[in-house]
This record gives structure tokens, C-alpha cells and sequence, in this order.
């Protein structure tokens, strides 16, 4: 696969931080292909060290499968196994593994030496699961190297980075993409809700600093602003693939009624489907048999999906990070 010239940019200066140091951090934007240049890196460490052993971590199963999908066009001939809710193989060279899953004490001990271990949405790396996995990653092989990869190196809850990784080899930013013509410079348009808008900024965040879903969903979740929100998205991008952000799943739930009493093919995925029915809904997607798709936290990282031309925000979020990953 031939990268972009911005991409192999990137590339290149994992590779030479990772040869000075056993950690690097790369930051690019959603859009940008870091699942694709991550691939690379692989890719290219592998034509170093056949005998490579590298681990991909990611935070849900659709996350794990999409890289490894995608890794497999960069690099067809490199072996590769999955570690998650479903099976726990590490017969490929470079195995991608479920964060949930791998951190459980009894899968964290089968976990072979590795050589480099890769972390898909970066961001998360402070959390203790990551730790954990790090921790033991490093014991089994103290000349390991990691690589992390986020669109939004902030956190909300202000912890650093620094805790793991002491260097950035590159950022590169939303506008430099947009002006290079390889992101859609986003065209935005508010609806007024009348008192509903009032209502949100009188809101507080909670203790961690987000609003609380329930109390968002409260003053948004409504039979007519439902309807306003299907009128609007009628009249200003009828004709595209839309995902749709909203706060809790009746929420959700309620939007998606509006949208079908309209005529419009929609459907919604959340927590509470199985990975096999939000895979069926996202293939619904995928061949044209609905046009809107409703999320509750489930697509707002890391979710690839090119043909959607529509962005619709029905949630808050006091997070820098969480709004340019959704938008």
C-alpha cells in the first residue's frame, strides 16, 4: 500500500524515535489513517525481524477486528491472531487484543513476550488495566517498545501522558489536513431549541468534569424537539449517510422512532446489543439497507467508516477530546 506523503511522514519519525528511545507517542486526527500508518510501523520493524512478535491493544472488539482488517492491507503476508471475548490466540506474529480482555490476571499470564506492543486511542493508556498490561509486558521483555497513537492526547481527567510515554514524534494537525484537501472541512449548523438551550448551559459537569447523560437527555429528549431534529437534518443533508450522538439509549431510542415515522431507514446501537447484532446493524450500514445510524457511546472512537457525510451531536460533552472524535 503506498501512504500518503504526510503519512509516511509519520512514519518515519516513529521509527527513528522508537530506535532512540523505547517509547514514542505519534498524534494525528481522526481521518488521518493511524490504523494504517501504525500498520506500517509494524510492517516495517517486521523486514527488520522476521521473527517479530508485536501486540495491537484496543479498548472494544469492533476496534480490535478494524485494525486487524486493515492491517492485513498494508501487510497481507504478516500472520496475525486476536485476543478478546471470543478467542485468545497467539499464533500470529502480531496478534490484536481487547483491552478488557487481556487485562484479566488469568489472559495477562499467557501473554507471550513481545517485542512491540502498539496502543490504538492513546489516550486511555493511564487507566489501570493499560498499566497492568504495560507492567507485565515489560517484565517478560524489558527491551520491549511501545507506540501510541491518539487523535486526542487530552484528558479529561488531567492525568498525563507522561506517565508512560517521555517523547512525541509527531502531530499532525485537523487544519493541515483539511488544507492538504485529505479531511472535509465540516460545515456546521445549530438548531434552536428554544428554552431547551438555556436549560443545557444552566447545566453542571459532574465530579469527573462531564454532564450527567440523564439530566442531558432529560431536556433534549422530547417528542418535538425529536421532530425538529428530523426536519433540520431533512432539509440540510437528506440525502447522506448520517450518524447520530445521543445521550442515554431510550433517548436514542426515541430519536430512532422519529426518524422512521419520516420514512427513513434507521436503526440504533448500543451497550446493551451483543457484538453480533451491532456487527449486523453497522453491515446494515455498510450495503445501503439503512441511511442513519444512532449511537450511544459506542461508535465515539476510533469507528472507520468514510462514507458518512453527516454528523449529528444530541449529547453534551464538556470534553475538547470527545467532540473532535465524534465530529
Amino acid at each position: 500500500m503506498l501512504l500518503r506523503s504526510r503519512q509516511q511522514e509519520f512514519v518515519d519519525k516513529c521509527m527513528v524515535a522508537l530506535a532512540d528511545n523505547d517509547n514514542t507517542l505519534g498524534v494525528a486526527p481522526t481521518g488521518a489513517g493511524k490504523t494504517i500508518m501504525l500498520s506500517k510501523v509494524i510492517g516495517n520493524f517486521y523486514e527488520q525481524n522476521p521473527n517479530l512478535r508485536a501486540c495491537v491493544l484496543a479498548h472494544r472488539d469492533e476496534l480490535t477486528a478494524q485494525n486487524e482488517e486493515k492491517f492485513k492491507w498494508v501487510n497481507p503476508d504478516i500472520s496475525t491472531s486476536i485476543v478478546d471475548s471470543y478467542g485468545k490466540s497467539w499464533d500470529g506474529n502480531v496478534t490484536f487484543a481487547m483491552i478488557q480482555t487481556l487485562s484479566r490476571e488469568n489472559n495477562l499470564k499467557e501473554m507471550p513476550p513481545v517485542d512491540l506492543l502498539v496502543i490504538d486511542e492513546a489516550h486511555h493508556v493511564t487507566a489501570p488495566s493499560y498499566k497492568n498490561i504495560l507492567e507485565y509486558a515489560r517484565k517478560v521483555n524489558p527491551e520491549l517498545k511501545i507506540l501510541g497513537v491518539t487523535a486526542t492526547p487530552e484528558r479529561g481527567d488531567k492525568s498525563s501522558l507522561g506517565e508512560v510515554f517521555n517523547n512525541c514524534c509527531d502531530q499532525i494537525k485537523i487544519g493541515e489536513l483539511i488544507l492538504s484537501g485529505n479531511l472535509v472541512r465540516p460545515v456546521t449548523f445549530v438548531i434552536d431549541m428554544g428554552n431547551a438551550t438555556e436549560k443545557l448551559k444552566a447545566l453542571r459537569t459532574r465530579g469527573k468534569g462531564d454532564y450527567n447523560e440523564a439530566e442531558v437527555a432529560s431536556i433534549l429528549d422530547s417528542e418535538p424537539l425529536n421532530s425538529e431534529v428530523v426536519r433540520h437534518w431533512r432539509e440540510k443533508a437528506g440525502d447522506r449517510k448520517t450518524v447520530i450522538f445521543c445521550s442515554t439509549i431510550q433517548h436514542a431510542q426515541h430519536v430512532c422512532v422519529a426518524f422512521r415515522s419520516y420514512g427513513i431507514r434507521t436503526d440504533v446501537v448500543t451497550s446493551e446489543l451483543t457484538k453480533e447484532q451491532r456487527e449486523f446493524v453497522l453491515n446494515q450500514l455498510t450495503i445501503g439497507e439503512i441511511q442513519v445510524l444512532i449511537n450511544v457511546s459506542i461508535l465515539t472512537e476510533g469507528w472507520d467508516y468514510p462514507p458518512i457525510s453527516c454528523v449529528v451531536l444530541l449529547r453534551q460533552s464538556s470534553f475538547k477530546s470527545t467532540m473532535i472524535q465524534m465530529i
